[in-house]
């Protein structure tokens, strides 16, 4: 079997254990000084607090994280990427993603919740909120808030999977990870871009051909409430042209594309199914040759880890989920899709699924999402 098709492991386990790998070699075979960076990293990007049971109390001072947990069956990890600005704006899940890894470990299926899917937030004490039914990306919103105009992302990350699991069924989440997206970009770029397929003509809301923000219409700028001001952009706008093969896009490009949502024939279930092909292509572009054997961009794309990924193994570091992921390979991630539909009442008020999805929440939690699949193939994306 060729180098390239060998057996990979999640991204940021993967990356650690390269980082261990190059230390090792260039250092002579120091295995002190391997584990210490390795060390380094793995503390820089680990909080326990992510998936620690909810306490009525704030999180700092919540109740120790649960003991290890047993990964060795089907795992469930839930992913959430923010866009917060600063620690006096509360953070909303722009993007929730969750990867079922069954028992074999031989794949991975990654499946999206709607950011705008229309669910009962359960109260939470540690912030003070009372339940509310609203769009699922307020969860962690909701959960984030500390007083004195400061937010936890980690404390309202604990709400966001509580609710994320009343939906799904998945009481228990084996890891979770919250991806901070302008760190994200860093990443990419000490990658040197990442290679995707672009499998619709998309256009940018926000940026022009070169990158740069888009002019604001004038009367949109002070007026944030008009139903006028919802595309407040104009001028050129950065085009993505649908390609039969990997492209190849700058760090600015990938986060621009897999965030759109606006345009002809375009919904949000299409945003969806760009971000799932873009954690797919970021975790093969970090394994590449091209990364794992140039010490110097393997140590700027940690580094740019540190300040992107929070992780909670649940008692297990990076390495043991490393160890236990070995023989998974991310050529075979399969991106799954849930029909979904608006929901209207004098006006837009969020996404439902439609019929057939609460059937594959049973086949997640029942371990048997590949024999689903197979009976339910509309379920796959077209392009993976």
């Amino acid at each position: 079997m060729a180098a390239e098709a060998k057996r990979r492991s999640p991204l940021w386990a993967r990356i650690c254990v390269g980082v261990g790998a190059v230390v090792l070699l260039a250092g002579g075979g120091t295995l002190v000084a391997g584990q210490a960076l390795v060390a380094k990293y793995t503390d820089a990007i680990t909080d326990e607090s992510l998936l620690a049971p909810i306490a009525g109390k704030p999180a700092e001072a919540a109740a120790p994280p649960e003991p290890e947990s047993d990964i060795d069956g089907a795992v469930n990890i839930l992913l959430v990427g923010i866009d917060p600005r600063d620690d006096h704006t509360a953070p909303l899940a722009d993007s929730i993603v969750i990867a079922h890894i069954p028992a074999d470990r031989h794949s991975a299926y990654l499946f999206s919740i709607p950011r705008d899917l229309r669910v009962d937030i359960p109260a939470f004490e540690p912030s003070g909120t009372g339940a509310d039914r609203t769009k699922i990306n307020a969860a962690m919103a909701y959960g984030s808030r500390l007083g004195d105009n400061k937010y936890s992302a980690a404390q309202g990350f604990q709400l966001l999977a509580a609710t994320v699991g009343n939906v799904t069924g998945i009481k228990k989440f084996d890891a979770g990870a919250i991806v901070n997206f302008g760190g994200f970009k860093k990443i990419v770029e000490a990658m040197g871009g990442v290679e995707m397929v672009i499998d619709m003509d998309v256009k940018s809301e926000h940026l022009g051909p070169d990158g740069k923000t888009r002019e604001r219409i004038y009367r949109c700028r002070n007026d944030h409430t008009s139903s006028s001001c919802a595309h407040p952009y104009t001028g050129p706008q950065k085009q993505y042209k649908k390609s039969d093969k990997p492209v190849r896009l700058q760090a600015w490009e990938a986060l621009d594309y897999v965030r759109q949502r606006y345009g002809d024939d375009m919904t949000d279930y299409d945003r969806q199914r760009h971000q799932q092909q873009f954690i797919k292509a970021m975790a093969k572009q970090a394994m590449s040759r091209d990364v794992v054997t140039d010490p110097k961009k393997l140590l700027a794309v940690m580094d740019a880890a540190g300040g992107s990924l929070t992780f909670d193994g649940r008692g297990h570091s990076i390495l043991d989920w490393a160890v236990e992921m070995k023989d998974l390979n991310v050529d075979d991630m399969v991106t799954v899709k849930l029909p979904g539909e608006g929901v209207y009442d004098g006006g837009y008020l969020g996404e439902r699924f439609q019929d057939g999805v609460d059937d594959f929440f049973r086949a997640v939690a029942e371990n048997r999402v590949p024999a689903f699949l197979m009976d339910h193939p509309t379920f796959i994306n077209e392009t993976n």
